[in-house]
């Protein structure tokens, strides 16, 4: 069979599969992608690219924030081009399936990458071929797969790889994060455009102590004389290695009414036009968080650097973002809510640099008594619960209740037992089953005496986060 017709086979073939599994409840995500390989061989893979997205593709990346600003990305992109996107691919199948569905005149596709043997970062940058790589942070959260810890090295690694065949492109990266800095920097080398994106926020202090962090560079300490949120801030090593200053900052950010005052300024290049593009935009948007604070920065850099219409980049922004509501945050997001007249901030929070973000709104509220309802990670997740309990220690609640977050209740008692003499602390060894879980939690705020109560750490998003919110809210 010859390669042309291998590739019109498969994907007919390919796109039948994919229509029919769209009507099962599991709908088929990466069947089809693995199918179409698997008949036309892996150069047709980037033949598919070449031919469903006219003006090339983005691959984001990082560790949080990848499916809110990969949204957000759609949404803005949306305005002015035909997509092809997607959100949530962890696998080079999935994403030959968005690209065999939708085709478009850009595609926007999250990629989210834990190890090089089920990620195949190197793979699918060749074959995918992006034009724009964006990573969003990379920190040592989510380096646990199959409940084997993956050593950051490897996992940082694992994100590199996905700009690899990135030549005459664009790599869009955290200039406040070093590890994805050092990614923009050694980037360089291959012709491409490196665009920073930043915080230049006077007020903005992280609450938490600095996180320890080691050059990527040369491997020796980081000296930081600012921390905006955990390992992002602005850093410099005595090798020369340093925070380079970003294209696009943010410049402001305020509460009125309920609602935050963000500027954006900055110049970029734009990767249709060929043109330098200045950016100057002010909108308000609901309390999301500081993290996303992050992700917005992130989507508009993007969209700024990207779009073919380029003329109408402040327009679109202002407009997007005024009329943002948080429902574009994912399930299991963090909100604060109102139940029998106590103040409850409740979300996931599955890892340090989340559960840190969710204290952080949490405090800017609490002016009281504080209860602090934690969910404990599994078991082998040891890095995950010391980033939580240093967090714990720093919020300092009046009282601490413990309960499994995951599969273990012999976990859960061991974390518990870590911590339980620095408090007023329970614990509770409830049986994995979320509904006995979120009728306890919701016995226990009722109960509280304090004014405030955070209930945040690990749990299924929609099951545990999705069930208390709904109640809390009833």
């Amino acid at each position: 069979m010859t390669k042309s017709i291998r590739y019109y086979f498969g994907k007919g073939v390919s796109k039948t599969l994919s229509g029919v599994l769209k009507v099962l409840p599991t709908g088929g995500k990466s069947l089809p992608g693995l199918f179409f390989i698997k008949l036309s061989g892996w150069d047709s893979v980037k033949e598919l690219s070449e031919n469903q997205v006219e003006k090339g593709s983005i691959l984001i990346t990082g560790t949080n924030g990848k499916t809110t600003t990969t949204t957000m990305m759609i949404d803005l992109f949306s305005i002015d081009s035909k997509l092809s996107s997607s959100v949530g691919n962890n696998t080079v199948f999935a994403l030959t399936t968005s690209l065999l569905d939708n085709p478009g005149e850009i595609g926007v596709f999250e990629y989210g990458i834990r190890d090089i043997k089920h990620g195949l970062p190197d793979t699918v940058s060749t074959y995918i071929n992006p034009k724009c790589v964006v990573y969003t942070n990379i920190s040592r959260e989510h380096t646990q797969v199959a409940g084997v810890k993956n050593p950051f090295e490897d996992y940082l690694k694992a994100k590199t790889l996905l700009s690899k065949a990135v030549k005459d492109g664009m790599i869009i990266t955290n200039a406040d994060d070093p590890n994805t800095t050092y990614i923009g920097l050694n980037k360089e080398k291959d012709n491409n455009h490196i665009i920073y994106y930043g915080f230049n926020l006077e007020s903005l202090n992280d609450i938490f102590d600095g996180a320890t962090v080691k050059c990527p560079k040369c491997g020796k300490q980081l000296e930081y004389s600012k921390y905006y949120m955990n390992q992002r801030g602005l850093y410099s090593c005595t090798c020369g290695f340093k925070r380079p200053k970003p294209d696009v900052e943010l410049t402001r950010f305020e509460e009125q009414d309920g609602k935050w005052l963000i500027q954006i300024k900055g110049n970029t290049y734009n990767y249709q036009t060929k043109e330098n593009i200045p950016i100057d935009t002010t909108f308000k948007v609901p309390p999301f968080g500081i993290h996303n604070l992050y992700n917005i920065l992130c989507a508009v850099t993007t969209y700024a650097s990207f779009t073919p219409v380029p003329e109408n980049i402040e327009e679109n922004v202002t407009n997007y973002y005024n009329n943002l509501k948080m429902e574009i945050l994912p399930p299991g997001r963090f909100e604060i809510i109102p139940f029998e007249g106590k103040t409850v901030g409740v979300g996931q929070g599955d890892n340090g640099d989340a559960l840190k973000v969710n204290l952080l709104l949490m405090n800017s509220y609490i002016d009281d008594t504080l209860e602090f309802i934690y969910t404990t990670p599994d078991a082998n997740e040891e890095e995950i619960f010391e980033d939580h309990k240093d967090a714990i220690e720093k919020l300092n609640p009046n009282k601490l209740v413990v309960l499994p977050g995951r599969t273990s209740i012999e976990a859960a008692q061991e974390y518990y037992n870590q911590i339980q003499e620095e408090f007023t602390s329970e614990f509770y060894p409830l049986e994995f089953d979320f509904e006995t879980r979120i009728n306890k939690i919701i016995d226990l705020v009722r109960k509280s005496d304090c004014k405030y109560v955070i209930i945040t750490g690990c749990g299924e998003e929609i099951d545990l986060w999705e069930g208390i919110k709904k109640k809390l809210k009833k």
